[in-house]
């Protein structure tokens, strides 16, 4: 079974979700779903509590959602709720909120979406690209986003090609790279940058996409020329990657007298644009 792990927007709120190829299903997470339906400060214990109810009632949780692990708000994965299209409409007949119905046909679309894209891939780098422009990204920064997914793809697939295994694996060897060309793990970044459970590439300047993208194209073609056997060997392999991407990162930082790892995030990113339009606009 192969999952591909998404977040999906409704009304600016986020949704964690895992596509299936296997079943061609869209599982979301409950809690997820919960929070935006009923806009609770805490929807873990309102599905708690929705839960003993619905078990009481003689529908057992169970046959509505089961488990996959998702990324959580710690930024580990961690099993949690989840449930498919049909089965969250059976959920949400249970869950009073005036979002019931715009909530379902969003389902509905996203579910389209999938089946589109499948049959033409163009389509998801253009959902991609609305998705982006919606929370306020700029044109070029999505550009550098959209070509940043496709080199990852690169290097995880040259991983795949060598036996190693996803989770684990892969995230230490992106640990290394990061701390190579950027002087911070993924957590340590995520923290300088007052992250969460956010995407890091996400909240990335144009500059430190690059660099980034530098750092996996590398350790991507030096795997290619090497071959790696041992996990040691990738390793050692990552680091160089990264380095190409530290002396670029260096030779620039020499050239401008600028910083080019940022504790900016997006929303950050995104305010100080819209100061600068605001500012203009009333000059």
């Amino acid at each position: 079974m192969t999952q591909t792990n998404a977040i999906k927007i409704f009304e600016e709120k986020k949704v964690r979700a895992v596509w299936d190829d296997q079943t061609e299903e869209w599982y979301f997470s409950v809690i997820d779903v919960i929070a935006v339906l009923t806009e609770s400060l805490d929807p873990k214990r309102y599905w708690s509590v929705l839960k003993s109810r619905l078990k009481k009632e003689g529908c057992e949780p169970t046959t509505i959602c089961s488990t996959l692990k998702m990324l959580a708000a710690d930024g580990k994965n961690r099993m949690t709720d989840v449930a498919t299209t049909e089965q969250l409409f059976r959920l949400i007949q249970s869950v009073p909120s005036p979002k019931a119905e715009p909530f379902k046909l969003w389902m509905a679309q996203v579910a389209k979406e999938r089946l589109d894209q499948i049959q033409d891939p163009e389509l998801s780098i253009n959902q991609a690209l609305m998705d982006y422009k919606r929370l306020g990204y700029s044109d070029n920064w999505i550009n550098q986003r959209l070509k940043s997914i496709e080199i990852r793809k690169d290097l995880t697939d040259e991983w795949k090609r060598h036996g190693l295994q996803e989770g684990v694996q892969f995230a230490t060897l992106t640990d290394i790279i990061y701390q190579t060309w950027a002087g911070k793990t993924a957590k340590e970044y995520k923290t300088f940058k007052g992250l969460k459970k956010e995407n890091l590439r996400d909240n990335m300047t144009n500059k430190e996409l690059v660099l980034n993208m530098l750092a996996e194209l590398s350790t991507k073609e030096i795997s290619e020329v090497d071959n790696p056997e041992s996990f040691n060997e990738h390793i050692d392999v990552a680091r160089r990657g990264g380095s190409v991407a530290y002396d670029a990162r260096k030779r620039l930082e020499a050239e401008t007298g600028k910083s080019v790892v940022s504790s900016l995030n997006a929303n950050q990113i995104h305010q100080l644009k819209q100061n600068t339009e605001d500012k203009n606009e009333s000059e």
